[in-house]
């Protein structure tokens, strides 16, 4: 089985100009591409009809989306327009909708590259808990994502990689890596913290590539023969676009 390559964006902020970088990258060097949330200038409470960054997205063949909290809204329909303008599978496992309605995102993705079989989830920052009035207001409950990640490594066999693309934050990366050792790959966003190695916490790599595309993270991977976990035997953050200073969240 030859090393599995993967690579990753977060917080992107509408930042612009990543199409010809992130195609070249992966022509040389082929690897799934993923983003874990917050690519969108709009927020939870703003709505812009146009988002160009979603056009770059799908032209540079991102293979999935976490859904981020400029991703989400609260109001059900602007999250469902916002997702009828991307041509890529969209991802959140934290977030429920309590009338029922047909969601507008899967709750994960599975894929098969070079022997490797894959498990893909995303875990979305909580916007407020259970229980809130809120959950009446709007439809939306969302789910302690801890505990949808202990169940996704309950649920998930023994030869298939298991990855978490989380909109949670750097230190809830780290509580997530302590409380389900099951996870094979945390890869993060939402903290716009820049980890130039992986952290790792309980054999679990956490990676996180930094916002507005300053860098997208390469990390190739490859199963330990007296383990059977996965490890990493190459990293780095590949420069994507020039650094940008801001405080967008």
């Amino acid at each position: 089985m030859s090393a599995l390559r993967i690579y990753h964006t977060s917080d992107l902020h509408d930042h612009r100009g990543i199409v010809r970088r992130l195609r070249g990258l992966r022509a040389a060097e082929p690897g799934l591409l993923f983003d874990c949330g917050d690519s969108l200038r709009g927020s939870q409470t703003v709505y812009h009809r146009s988002e160009p960054i979603v056009a770059e997205i799908d032209a540079a063949g991102y293979d999935a989306q976490g859904v981020g909290n400029r991703e989400f809204h609260y109001l059900f329909g602007l999250l469902a327009a916002r997702a009828r303008k991307m041509h890529h599978p969209l991802l959140c496992s934290n977030l429920v909708d309590t009338r029922g309605r047909a969601l507008p995102f899967a709750a994960e993705a599975t894929f098969e590259r070079d022997g490797w079989k894959l498990r893909v989830f995303a875990l979305l920052v909580v916007q407020y808990p259970h229980g809130s009035p809120w959950e009446r207001v709007f439809g939306w409950r969302f789910l302690d994502p801890i505990a949808v990640a202990a169940e996704f490594a309950a649920s998930t066999p023994a030869d298939t990689l298991l990855v978490a693309l989380s909109h949670l934050g750097l230190r809830t990366d780290r509580a997530l890596a302590r409380s389900v050792p099951r996870l094979d790959l945390i890869l993060g966003g939402h903290s716009h913290d820049t980890l130039h190695d992986p952290e790792t916490i309980a054999g679990v790599p956490i990676v996180h590539a930094g916002p507005y595309g300053a860098f997208v993270s390469r990390t190739e991977l490859e199963r330990d023969p007296e383990t059977a976990r996965t490890r990493i035997t190459r990293f780095d953050l590949v420069p994507l676009l020039p650094p940008r200073t801001g405080a967008c969240r």
